[in-house]
């Protein structure tokens, strides 16, 4: 958990850059309001997952889903955002399907010059084995 206040805000470069896209060119932002506005941003998550963490909660859940957000915002009253949040929402969800249609997580298949040249195939059983133990225990540790 942060310790300090300071621990919560966003980095200043992704402040700056939200801050400059959504002005027109020419404005100029000074250094005291981007650090409001860094400010004003971290209380709004913190607002947003606290709310998002009641919804879990009721559910019985300790996991937060990007359901819990949506209705989070739409709790807060924040309901000019729920649109754009859907659709981000949608995409991301295409996105990782996507990805896992194509086996975007899976195992790299190794290219057949780099395959052992065994006959039976044992020695390949035994790599692709291994393969599975180590991502079983990098799961296991937290990675």
């Amino acid at each position: 958990m942060a310790e300090r206040p300071e621990d919560f805000n966003l980095p200043n470069s992704v402040i700056t850059r939200i801050v400059k896209d959504a002005l027109p060119d020419g404005v100029n932002v000074s250094k005291e309001a981007r650090s409001a506005f860094s400010k004003a941003a971290s209380i709004f998550v913190l607002y947003a997952t606290s709310s998002a963490n009641n919804f879990a909660l009721k559910a019985k859940r300790k996991t937060l889903s990007g359901n819990d957000v949506l209705t989070a915002i739409e709790d807060m009253e924040f309901e000019n955002f729920l649109e754009p949040l859907q659709e981000s929402l949608e995409a991301f969800r295409k996105e990782k399907a996507k990805k896992n249609e194509s086996g975007g997580k899976g195992k790299k298949k190794r290219p057949e010059s780099d395959k052992p040249d065994v006959e039976g195939g044992d020695e390949e059983q035994e790599v692709e084995e291994d393969d599975d133990l180590n991502e079983e225990n990098q799961n296991s540790d937290g990675n």
